[in-house]
């Protein structure tokens, strides 16, 4: 392709680096060469590789040509409409996750690794089932998605964690520090570092831990060099490099000089020197030579000190398997550490142990990271020099260490070390681990093999490419347990001792109880198929040890009732006119006193001279249709709770109903609002005082009044005649619930006008009453008896009727007597195109409802009053029939008709 150059060999790593590569070599290079380059990437980013690969689509259009030729203007052009396309074929959300996750064990991943998935999960959007679904779609097994659903549970029980990052860089941030670098840092490569590429790739959590990895791929580690320590004796002094030279004593003098391209200094009155490849204690000794050659009392009296002031920077090469393989610059205190950080650390197939220092074209150290990791020893963690090469070879040996350990990872074994290595790189077993023997899978041949490497053999055992370890956990089992559960004072498990008894298991367990059961005991003993089998033992013969004593096995339960454990709880009940009616637990010799007493003594209704218990039968006949039930018992106790000589003792599961005193009434208070003369809270005087008697003692209506707009309001349990003091109302309030919501459904699509004026009255809160007629025929049926609660409203003449529902325009209409409702109907802009014209109603001031009445092909209206309003409905909305029922009545119809005429056919 024009002898372009080849964008294949290079791996994927970020969308980011690529897309910035291609600018550059599109807008940078002019060349042919780099154009294609450039469009090789942007297919590549769009994994179109094997498009461009085998260029099919590039040779037949003979696009490579048309680019070769095209001009700066119409190359760019070209490259945007690349990139729209990439965009179009592969959206920027797709992510570039493993191709097969089929391999993957889901009991090997850490928790770790579980909670890295769910926090990528997260700052992509993903819930957790679409984890699973994206898991099962890269193929993880239905069996291992189940496991990872499982984990995933349970990491989110356990609670979110978290770190927050920060990133870092070499600018000093010390306004005390006195040394600075003299040049600047381009963070560009930090700010994309292969955190990115992890970041990516939501499944990457899930790939085996490399062992040392994270210290240069975890962005809260940077390795920076300490600009603010001693200069190192060895340091090496070349171009750009500040040093301060400080004279005291019998002449003083502090000067800050540069280091020339030429490797020069000029100390003031002393002339030039070169210092460029020499040590700082050796530019210290040429410096102290200088000016003592030039008349300063060097060690006479005067002394100077060299230091290092601002550094220079150096271009060190990183080269091999690493993330990101180039030329860094760097301050010349950087060590081997940072310049591995700048590169995002080894790959994964670039080794850890023997990374090389190359100066000077020969090996100069070699750097082993476990040294750091598992020593905290940084002997081969030298100072780098200008033009130094790191090299990071491949990894020979690796091997996978997994299970019950502390540090599960990828390992690097080095000639000579030993399985016993690999387990102290990995910090030791877990707690419970069973460290005994270790499985082992290894590469035979063209297949795999297991074997198992006792303890004995740890230190002599050498590891082998591709050998996979698991140490397993200890059996959830135990060798001398026996278990005692019930009426001992210890009960739980204890060391079973050789020989050991049941009475001697018993005293272990601190005794018996006062209320074990001294019948029937069990022991579950586990037989040697792991079935189990009851052992019944008479416990108080073993205690008098009328029967031998029971040597107890392994895994033994030995079980021991309470007697409370064998009947029914013992309780008492009191209802009636008590503070705290209830359910109270019986106990022995309980006098009807003690029980009322539990019972927070009596009310003030309370009639002590008339109390009734009622007792479980056990002997009733069941032959007989009036067997009794229960035996009742009528008693009463002294008023102040004092013990007689005889009380009445209860039985179990008794039943005491204390009665209110005959003629015992509580105040009952009801309201007037409104237009009376004196409104206010008013106290029924008789049971049977009715409407007219309170407005006759409330002064009577004002000349305001509106007598048929009054209104009676009372509760849903008083109008149905319940008195909620003595009935458990829930029930009955969930049904009056129930019926207004149906009320509001029929109109839930009408305006919000008619829904409040639904709610705010309710069918079942109010009564409609004719006070006009209750007036002027006081004690007459429609006068009703008034209830505790009850409010009687009696408003202001209304001089307006509202409109509402479905018509055109809601509102509210001055009252007229020659109007019809049609007429206020048609004052709202008439009926809308939805409304149910048949069923509109009307609800009166005092809060009746009265509807539309059909006669014949007539509506007859009702009648309208001041303060009315006018309802109309909405018709239901009828579902449109879908194309495909359509479709099946019509070819229904036909195949009918198709018939039909084939008969007709027939008898012509």
């Amino acid at each position: 392709m024009c002898g372009c150059l080849n964008a294949y060999d290079i791996p994927y790593h970020g969308l980011h680096e690529y897309f910035r590569d291609a600018i550059k070599k599109l807008v940078n290079n002019k060349q042919v060469k780099y154009r294609i380059f450039a469009t090789e990437y942007i297919l590549k980013i769009a994994w179109l590789q094997p498009i461009v690969k085998h260029k099919w689509i590039l040779n037949v259009v003979g696009v490579s040509r048309v680019f070769c030729n095209m001009s700066y203007f119409r190359s760019a052009l070209f490259f945007v409409i690349v990139l729209l396309f990439c965009a179009i074929a592969h959206p920027a959300s797709a992510q570039n996750i493993p191709q097969n996750l089929s391999n993957i064990n889901v009991n090997d991943l850490t928790d770790a690794q579980i909670s890295q998935l769910l926090a990528q999960a997260q700052a992509n959007g993903l819930s957790d089932s679409q984890i699973i679904q994206q898991a099962q779609a890269m193929g993880l097994p239905s069996d291992q998605a189940q496991l990872l659903q499982q984990r995933i549970a349970k990491i989110r029980a356990s609670g979110p964690g978290g770190k927050s990052k920060n990133n870092s860089n070499f600018s000093d941030t010390s306004s005390n520090q006195s040394r600075r670098l003299n040049f600047p840092i381009d963070t560009s490569s930090r700010n994309d570092t292969s955190q990115n590429k992890y970041k990516q790739n939501l499944f990457q959590v899930l790939k085996p831990r490399i062992f040392g990895a994270d210290l240069f791929r975890n962005s809260t580690s940077s390795f920076e060099p300490n600009l603010r320590l001693a200069t190192p004796s060895n340091y090496m002094v070349g171009p750009d490099d500040q040093l301060e030279i400080d004279v005291f004593g019998n002449s003083e003098a502090t000067w800050r000089l540069n280091v020339t391209p030429e490797g020069n200094i000029n100390i003031p009155g002393a002339g030039i020197l070169n210092v460029s490849g020499k040590t700082i204690e050796q530019a210290t000794e040429a410096i102290k030579g200088r000016l003592a050659a030039n008349k300063y009392a060097i060690g006479h009296g005067t002394s100077v000190q060299v230091s290092l002031a601002n550094i220079r920077s150096i271009s060190v090469i990183v080269a091999g398997e690493v993330e990101k393989p180039g030329t860094y610059t760097l301050p010349s205190l950087a060590t081997v550490f940072n310049a591995l950080y700048e590169a995002g650390g080894p790959s994964d197939e670039g080794t850890f142990r023997q990374i090389e220092v190359i100066r000077n074209n020969r090996l100069y150290k070699t750097l082993d990271v476990y040294d750091f990791l598992t020593k905290g020893e940084q002997k081969g963690n030298i100072i780098l020099q200008d033009q130094d090469i790191i090299r990071v070879p491949t990894y020979r040996v690796r091997v996978d260490l997994r299970g019950e350990i502390k540090i599960p990872a990828l390992f690097e074994v080095l000639p000579g070390e030993t399985l016993q290595d690999v387990l102290t790189f990995a910090g030791g077993f877990k707690s419970h681990a069973y460290t005994a023997m270790i499985k082992v899978s290894q590469i035979s041949d063209q297949q795999r093999r297991l074997a198992d490497i006792p303890e004995a053999d740890y230190k002599n055992y050498i590891p082998l490419q591709g050998d996979i370890y698991t140490v397993d956990t200890v059996l959830q089992r135990y060798e001398n347990r026996i278990t005692i559960n019930g009426a001992v004072f210890r009960p739980g498990e204890y060391e079973l001792q050789k020989g050991m008894t049941l009475t001697q298991l018993i005293t272990k367990a601190a005794g018996l109880k006062e209320d074990a059961f001294m019948g029937v005991g069990s022991i579950i003993r586990l037989n040697p198929d792991n079935s189990t089998s009851a052992v019944i033992f008479n416990l108080k013969d073993v205690e008098n040890k009328a029967v031998p004593d029971i040597t107890l096995q392994r895994e033994d339960i030995v079980n021991i009732s309470s007697i409370f454990d064998l009947r029914d709880k013992f309780t008492v009940t009191i209802y009636g006119s008590v503070r705290h009616p209830g359910v109270f637990a019986y106990a022995d010799s309980l006098s009807l006193e003690d029980l009322i007493v539990k019972a927070g003594g009596f009310t003030a209704d309370a009639s002590p001279l008339r109390i009734e218990v009622a007792r479980r039968v056990s002997s009733g006949d069941p032959m007989s249709k009036d067997s009794k039930i229960a035996q009742v018992y009528i008693t009463e106790v002294d008023p102040g709770l004092k013990q007689q000589s005889v009380n009445f003792t209860l039985h179990p599961y008794d039943i005491v109903s204390i009665y209110s005193v005959p003629g015992y009434e509580k105040q009952k208070t009801i309201v007037i609002e409104g237009e009376v003369q004196y409104p206010g809270p008013y106290t029924l005087q008789n049971k049977n005082e009715k409407i007219s008697d309170v407005i006759k003692r409330a002064g009577g209506l004002t000349v305001f009044a509106d007598p048929d707009g009054a209104t009676l309001k009372r509760t849903f349990l008083q109008i149905i005649g319940v008195d909620e003091n003595t009935v458990d109302s829930t029930d009955i309030e969930k049904d009056r619930i129930q019926r207004l919501n149906r009320l509001k459904k029929t109109f839930k699509d009408s305006t919000d006008t008619t829904k409040a004026t639904l709610i705010q009255q309710p069918s079942n809160d109010y009564i409609g009453i004719n006070l006009r007629e209750i007036m002027a025929k006081p004690g007459s049926n429609t006068d009703l008896i008034l209830e505790d609660g009850d409010i009687l409203r009696i408003p202001k003449e209304r001089q307006i009727v509202r409109i509402n529902g479905e018509v055109l325009y809601p509102s509210a209409v001055v009252y007229a007597d020659n109007k019809t409702f049609n007429e206020y109907v048609s004052n709202a802009g008439g009926f809308s195109p939805t409304a149910l014209r048949k069923s509109a109603f009307i609800i009166y001031p005092n809060g009746t409802v009265k509807g539309s009445r059909k006669f014949i092909f007539f509506n007859t209206r009702p009648k309208v009053k001041p303060g009315s309003e006018i309802i109309v409905p909405k018709k239901p909305e009828t579902p449109p029939i879908p194309p495909t029922e359509i479709i099946g009545i019509t070819s229904g119809l036909a195949s009918i008709a198709a018939v039909i005429f084939a008969i007709i056919s027939l008898h012509k």
